[in-house]
């Protein structure tokens, strides 16, 4: 689909940092991020689910690393996948310097919960020497005692006060390679507190709406959350916050993006909700769809309207599309024009052969061009 200038982006400049080979900031894509849930000291469990995530479309993983089995296990997850690894830490200095040692992209930390001045020089130099990046992740449930005291209870100001303090911290060691978070489980809370950061930083930021829910409620509330921060041109790294697989955070965090027109990947489908007038099982036949295309990874669009009402107009913007008509025969278009029609009967397997030839003929575009 070809976006329109009402459609465009301003997105905020920041500078850029790396997370391991992923570009963040600057005007590098957003990229998109989830966490595992296994024990990290399960090597073999953490690297199977990260492979999931990766098939989905994740561009950074984090692993939370609370012991020195966690740490000792990192070498391996690390020289297994794919995607740049970050290690979330918690207090203990001596994990950060473990996973920098094992080969972490990046830490998840807060500076000022390291310890002593000595203890987070350390941890800065761990940092620097195996060319780590650090996120500074801020959270409304464990902001510090005396901005609690200071402001009364967990507000915009507290959270932005408590992310340039942690920033400071960083900056008095030269150490500028890091992303910010400002999270909250509330929407109101976390975009006002990212809204307010953003204008008095120029640090890459990393959003997400923390605690957001299951599969459901969270998606709605970071569409919501996410979607007006992205919007508004804040965010150079999203993760989806649900209680769900990781894999499926990666799929909504990749359909938030997708909706905006900031990422395209896959298969875009663009369906009706079916009613009376449909031609055919509109309902079943996206579910089938998207399960069949979701290996796919070349962005193309795909109409399937149940019947000539909206149809022909969807099909017009889609690369392919299908009308629902009478008789169990349907429409197929190409291009935005009509090219065939097709039986009920085998409407999904042609759909799935004709989305598979496109993504070849765009690849065979894609390497003439590069030839």
């Amino acid at each position: 689909m070809n976006y329109r200038p009402y459609q465009k982006i301003d997105r905020r400049r920041s500078r850029q940092i790396h997370v391991g080979r992923v570009a963040v900031g600057g005007d590098a894509p957003v990229s998109v991020q989830t966490m595992t849930n296994t024990l990290t000291s399960d090597a073999a469990a953490t690297i199977a689910q990260i492979r999931l995530a990766e098939i989905a479309g994740v561009d950074i993983v984090r692993v939370s690393c609370p012991d020195v089995e966690s740490t000792a296990a990192l070498a391996e997850i690390v020289r297994e996948v794919n995607v740049p690894v970050v290690a979330d830490i918690h207090f203990h200095y001596k994990r950060a310097i473990e996973a920098a040692q094992a080969g972490a992209a990046c830490l998840r930390i807060n500076p000022g919960n390291i310890g002593s001045a000595e203890r987070v020089r350390d941890v800065v130099r761990a940092a620097r020497d195996h060319n780590c990046s650090i996120r500074i992740g801020v959270n409304a449930g464990s902001l510090e005692r005396h901005l609690l005291e200071k402001y009364g209870e967990p507000n915009p100001d507290a959270l932005v006060e408590s992310a340039l303090e942690h920033a400071k911290i960083l900056q008095d060691h030269d150490f500028h390679e890091f992303k910010i978070s400002v999270k909250a489980s509330d929407v109101f809370l976390a975009v006002a507190a990212y809204q307010q950061l953003a204008e008095v930083c120029d640090h890459p930021l990393h959003i997400g709406i923390t605690e957001a829910g299951g599969l459901r409620t969270g998606t709605v509330k970071s569409s919501i959350g996410l979607g007006s921060l992205l919007w508004a041109g804040i965010g150079d790294t999203v993760r989806v916050s649900l209680s769900a697989e990781p894999a499926e955070e990666v799929r909504v965090g990749w359909e938030i993006l997708k909706a905006l027109g900031i990422r395209n990947r896959g298969v875009k489908i663009i369906s009706c909700p079916s009613c009376a007038r449909q031609g055919f099982d509109v309902i079943r036949t996206v579910q089938a769809l998207e399960e069949r295309l979701a290996y796919i990874e070349t962005p193309v669009t795909l109409s399937i309207i149940g019947c000539v009402v909206n149809g022909p107009g969807e099909a017009l913007m889609t690369d392919l599309g299908v009308t629902g008509g009478g008789n169990g025969r349907h429409m197929v278009y190409a291009a935005g024009r009509t090219d065939h029609q097709v039986e009920g009967a085998s409407m999904i397997d042609h759909i799935v052969s004709l989305v598979e030839r496109r993504v070849e003929a765009i690849k065979g575009e894609a390497a003439l061009e590069a030839a």
